[in-house]
């Protein structure tokens, strides 16, 4: 899977509209997000805090209440099209009013943390920016802009969030599926030159490991089978244990693949720097944790890794992948690359084909280097030309598209166990999660969403795999 765009360490996820239309005549709320998976979480959240205020999901925005805009910074031009959606925004606003109708409007996530009162000043519509570390402040923003004013919350805030939204009813969790995320981890103090995370999510917070474990077993209570850890630096996660110790990603592992029913452990995304042995060691011994790595290197190139400020090298990155598999032999790997960072040369461009070939990715994230506001990596001298980017683009991609399809051919004909989560395109087809994320498709009953089945993977398409069951 690949991408013409930059991104942080996290495969980004499609735009999420929350919630079903109930009919009812509570006050609706049109969440639309934007970006990484974490976004999607603090989506859910946001519209969990906001349950207890009245307010239920709708995915019909012209019949919300409240429009928030949970936005993502990580690509170029990310806020000029925050301000073209709010420009629209406006427009129905308007309408809205004319018709004595209200409508509020909010911008949360990284554009709202990055512009601030510029959001206020360039769109008079907003009536709300909330900022990704005070969304458990936003029922108040809301009940102060219902009274006039225009209220902006981009300070990093110092309670801790988690502690004060809610977790959602059983009911609400079970009709949001049988897989979940759950943030453990935000933040990064890598500090990447390309990469604007650090200013926009701030430094690294990890939760305690009671908090966590909590929200995990309602989140099973609600039927979820499958719970993927999110972090933008997850494996650095060091929360507080049981008494007081800070605990490792494996140990924390290690403790939820205790909890009876929850099926399958992922998490995402990684930093080849904080994978130690204890997290190795959880690959090796839980089966509940999937065979399934997303390990960003980012180039292949020493000297690029250092103009990065990676702070590792091709070869550390490969010995630790070689450490990887020999724990875990049936690990597939994933990866995100850029191309065109400031000064690559075609010899580092090769270097990093080099270093996929040695690799072999089951997939992988590929982008164009872009220059973000505030980060070094805007600063640097000898800008790759765009066209040069595009053509190693090309070959880049295409590389990692032979890979990904060859893992998916090497699939047919085993014999693995899926998660069923959704019902397919065709009648009587479910989909279904391989151990190693793949989608499969399984000719099988509604009622066995939620379990876990044993196929014979008989076939495979652009981006899935057919299945027959056993």
């Amino acid at each position: 899977m690949t991408k013409d765009s930059l991104t942080l360490d996290a495969p980004a996820t499609d735009d999420l509209q929350l919630g079903p239309r109930d009919g009812s005549n509570s006050r609706k709320v049109f969440i639309k997000t934007y970006g990484c998976q974490m976004n999607v979480y603090d989506s859910t959240r946001m519209s969990d805090a906001l349950s207890r205020d009245g307010y239920e999901p709708t995915e019909d925005m012209e019949e919300a209440d409240l429009v928030l805009l949970n936005t993502c910074h990580i690509r170029e031009k990310a806020a000029e099209k925050v301000y073209s959606a709010l420009g629209r925004l406006r427009e129905m606003k308007k309408r809205k009013a004319a018709d004595g109708r209200e409508m509020m409007i909010g911008v949360t996530g990284c554009v709202a943390q990055a512009e601030g009162e510029e959001i206020l000043r360039r769109a008079p519509a907003v009536d709300v920016v909330i900022g990704p570390q005070t969304y458990h402040r936003l029922p108040d923003a809301l009940r102060r802009a219902k009274e006039g004013q225009r209220v902006v919350d981009t300070e990093y805030a110092i309670e801790d969030k988690f502690e004060h939204l809610p977790i959602a009813e059983k009911t609400k969790i079970r009709a949001r599926g049988v897989t979940a995320f759950l943030t453990v981890q935000e933040g990064c103090d890598k500090f990447c030159t390309f990469c604007v995370v650090p200013y926009t999510r701030g430094s690294e917070v990890s939760r305690p490991v009671a908090q966590i474990v909590e929200e995990a077993e309602k989140l099973v209570d609600g039927g979820v089978r499958e719970i993927t850890l999110l972090g933008q630096n997850v494996n650095a996660w060091h929360g507080a244990g049981p008494t007081g110790e800070a605990w490792s990603l494996g140990d924390l592992l290690y403790r939820l693949a205790e909890i009876p029913g929850l099926a399958r452990l992922r998490y995402t995304t990684s930093h080849p720097r904080d994978m130690d042995d204890r997290l190795i060691g959880a690959h090796r011994d839980l089966r509940t944790l999937m065979p399934y790595l997303h390990l960003p290197v980012q180039a292949g190139s020493d000297r690029i890794l250092k103009a990065m400020n990676r702070r590792h090298t091709a070869a550390e990155y490969l010995a630790l992948i070689e450490k990887i598999r020999a724990a875990r032999p049936d690990i597939a790997l994933s990866g995100d690359f850029i191309v065109g960072f400031p000064g690559e040369t075609d010899q580092d461009f090769e270097d990093t084909l080099k270093l996929i070939e040695e690799v072999n990715y089951a997939q992988a994230f590929s982008f164009k280097y872009s220059t973000r506001p505030g980060t070094p990596g805007a600063d640097l001298k000898d800008q790759v030309p765009e066209e040069v980017k595009t053509e190693r683009l090309e070959r880049l991609q295409a590389l990692l598209l032979k890979q990904q399809h060859a893992f998916a051919e090497a699939c047919v004909g085993k014999t693995v166990d899926i998660l069923l989560e959704k019902p397919g395109r065709m009648p009587g087809q479910l989909i279904g999660r391989s151990p190693w994320l793949q989608s499969v498709n399984v000719d099988a009953k509604a009622s066995q969403i939620g379990d876990i089945i044993n196929v014979r993977i008989t076939g495979t398409s652009t981006n899935s795999l057919f299945a027959d069951l056993l």
